[in-house]
């Protein structure tokens, strides 16, 4: 992994404050997924500009995103207003802006991650499980996707997702037995997950909890499936190494689904959780 001042990830969630309550960001390319600019990549931007504008309280604990249009690659504005910055936890609000139009609306807390662990005493309670996942050499790297899908969906490129065979969405797998449906197909996509030339962090992990292809590719309903509301919480810093990621969904109703994201460090350990409302692709 590369020195993080150098890596690609922090450069494009890059921000500089241009007045009291206002950040400036340049919305990457790299990150464009389907129709717009990838949901997570956007909420790691935003929650950069609130790290910068809360330094008392410097971890994400908490973001709760509204999209209000699909963002575009280019110049953005994050307006922040603090609710709270005292005592342990900051809470705060941050609009992303492009020109006139409002795309995502986010209210956040912060806290000190350290602190909020030595509190606790070391008290954990996870019933969770972590997914079992053929090892590295046995998965498929989306590194392999073919070209014209890296074309339609170029933030690909900018980590690697190992996959099981059976669920490498971009080569084309299709959901296992005959006579799917929503009802009785596995509504599941899990994988290896690792940046290409950073560490995960908290700030990475909001980008993560949004990477992997929507669940209904499971079902036999592949394309861009937008966001409405995505709800993250960041549980602790993750350890070195690669992550183990899986979305699942048990409700595909009235055009919307919703997808919960588990993360899980090389220790083990759930880093992080999500939780969020899209819309059904397209047939």
């Amino acid at each position: 992994m590369g020195n993080r001042e150098q890596a690609e990830f922090d450069r494009d969630i890059a921000v500089r404050r241009t007045d009291e309550k206002t950040y400036a960001a340049d919305l990457a390319a790299g990150w464009v997924v389907g129709g717009g600019v990838n949901g997570g990549y956007l909420l790691a931007v935003t929650a950069n500009a609130l790290q910068a504008h809360l330094p008392n309280h410097p971890d994400p604990i908490v973001l709760s995103a509204f999209y209000a249009g699909a963002s575009t690659p280019g110049p953005a504005e994050i307006r922040v207003e603090t609710k709270r910055d005292n005592g342990s936890l900051a809470i705060a609000t941050a609009e992303l802006w492009q020109g006139e139009e409002l795309r995502i609306t986010t209210t956040a807390t912060y806290a000190d991650l350290d602190c909020l662990h030595a509190e606790s005493n070391g008290f954990e309670r996870v019933t969770a499980t972590e997914p079992e996942l053929p090892p590295l050499e046995e998965c498929l790297s989306s590194t392999t996707a073919p070209e014209q899908v890296k074309e339609l969906v170029p933030m690909l490129d900018r980590y690697e997702l190992c996959v099981p065979k059976e669920q490498f969405v971009w080569g084309g797998a299709k959901p296992s037995g005959e006579g799917v449906t929503a009802r009785s197909a596995e509504a599941v996509v899990t994988g290896w997950f690792r940046h290409h030339d950073r560490e995960p962090d908290p700030l990475s992990l909001l980008q993560v909890l949004d990477a992997l292809p929507p669940v209904t590719f499971r079902l036999d309903r592949p394309g861009w499936a937008p966001t409405l509301e995505l709800t993250c919480h960041i549980r602790h810093k993750p350890a070195p190494g690669w992550l183990k990621v899986t979305h699942f969904s048990r409700n595909l109703s009235g055009g919307m689904f919703e997808e919960d994201c588990e993360v899980w460090d090389s220790e083990g350990k759930l880093v992080a959780q999500a939780r969020q409302l899209a819309r059904l692709p397209r047939a």
